[in-house]
């Protein structure tokens, strides 16, 4: 008997048919489908896990350490957390009670904007940032507003930018840095500018910092760091990016108790706690992974160096990023859109990177090409890249 295929009785959510799929995921399944592809599309380490983090996970595997921990992760790790918050970001935190282990930094950030925002409440994102951002405020109910930054500022976000923006509705701010796209870095005295402001507003602060240690020039400064921030801030980070961990899907968000119980009571009863073994490899990472994230931080800047400066010398405009893994040239001076430029370049070029549309309307105009690549793969990157922009002069 053959059966029709229909989409009777199927009955989605708003919600969810109102949200796009991810842009980056789109151009990486396009450039898995093709051959001799150089990607520097996805934004992960092309290191291993530390041979010493991946024999850690083994072990508790050997010592049968296969039962769920604790709704909020095993104590260790959070004393382990709350150590390192301390001793590399002068941010104090209670394990007990002020630090959950999430399933990446990816749950951390769904679990505050659950948390804190009502169907109605506006929170303010800047912009050129994260893909899932808008798309998890959404699914909440509530709207998300942008703020952009621009190549002229460094992408870095104005006072005026945000205050211009605030209405009786805004309730949240969420803040990226270093970004992710442009890799762009928010110093001391830009926080301590902007502190003034959230506090007269009394917004509460989610602070992305996932890409912290991904700091070349100067020193990562936590938002939870700033006098008067500490008390409104959700800080969300993990182990992906600093410890080359992408793939065990371990992160954590560390708050002020009431958030932090707020974000465990949804945890608890959508995730139930992070995978046992991948907590006992974040153990590891946190208290004897130093020597290897240095090494890697290293790394990165001499790519970052070289290829910011390739790119340039190709004829695109680009800033230098203070941090991540990321390069966001403008390619406006080709008279293509983001995605015309990216979608050419993979198909003639056989490079893939990411259009810059798709980390909100400022990106228009601008690529992300991650350089957590090879130096050898960066090397023949931007050979094609540069014969590629003077294709289009013929």
């Amino acid at each position: 008997m053959t059966t029709t295929n229909t989409n009777h009785g199927v009955k989605l959510s708003q919600a969810v048919t109102s949200i796009e799929p991810s842009g980056i995921r789109r151009f990486f399944d396009l450039a898995s489908s093709m051959d001799n592809i150089i990607s520097l599309g996805v934004g992960e380490p092309d290191f291993v896990t530390p041979w010493n983090v991946r024999e850690a996970s083994i072990h508790s595997l050997e010592r049968g350490m296969t039962a769920y921990t604790a709704n909020a992760g095993i104590m260790e790790l959070r004393e382990a957390i709350a150590t390192y918050l301390d001793t590399r970001f002068n941010t104090t935190y209670d394990p007990a009670s002020e630090i959950v282990v999430t399933v990446g930094a990816s749950e951390g950030i769904d679990l505050a904007i659950r948390a804190v925002l009502d169907p109605g409440d506006e929170i303010l994102i800047v912009e050129p940032c994260f893909v899932s951002y808008a798309p998890l405020v959404k699914l909440a109910g509530a709207t998300p507003v942008p703020v952009p930054t621009s190549m002229q500022n460094n992408f870095e976000v104005s006072v005026a930018d945000i205050e211009s923006r605030l209405t009786d509705k805004t309730k949240a701010i969420m803040l990226s840095f270093p970004n992710n796209p442009t890799g762009a870095v928010m110093g001391r005295k830009s926080l301590e500018d902007l502190s003034h402001l959230l506090i007269k507003h009394d917004l509460v602060v989610f602070s992305d910092e996932i890409y912290a240690e991904l700091s070349y020039d100067e020193g990562h400064v936590s938002t939870a760091a700033i006098d008067g921030l500490w008390e409104r801030t959700i800080l969300i980070s993990g182990f992906s990016k600093s410890f080359a961990m992408t793939g065990w899907r371990v992160g954590y968000v560390a708050a002020p108790e009431e958030y932090a119980k707020a974000m465990l009571k949804i945890h608890q009863y959508s995730m139930m706690c992070a995978s046992t073994m991948a907590q006992y490899a974040a153990l590891e990472a946190m208290t004897n992974g130093q020597v290897e994230m240095d090494e890697m931080i290293t790394s990165y800047r001499q790519r970052r160096n070289f290829f910011v400066k390739s790119l340039r010398e190709a004829g695109l405009s680009c800033h230098t990023p203070g941090g991540a893994f990321y390069a966001f040239p403008s390619i406006r001076s080709t008279g293509l859109s983001s995605e015309e430029f990216a979608e050419r370049l993979l198909l003639e070029q056989r490079v893939a990177v990411v259009p810059g549309h798709v980390f909100g309307e400022g990106g228009e105009g601008h690529i992300r090409c991650s350089y957590a690549a090879s130096m050898s793969q960066l090397e023949i990157a931007v050979e094609r890249i540069a014969a590629f922009v003077k294709s289009l002069d013929k």
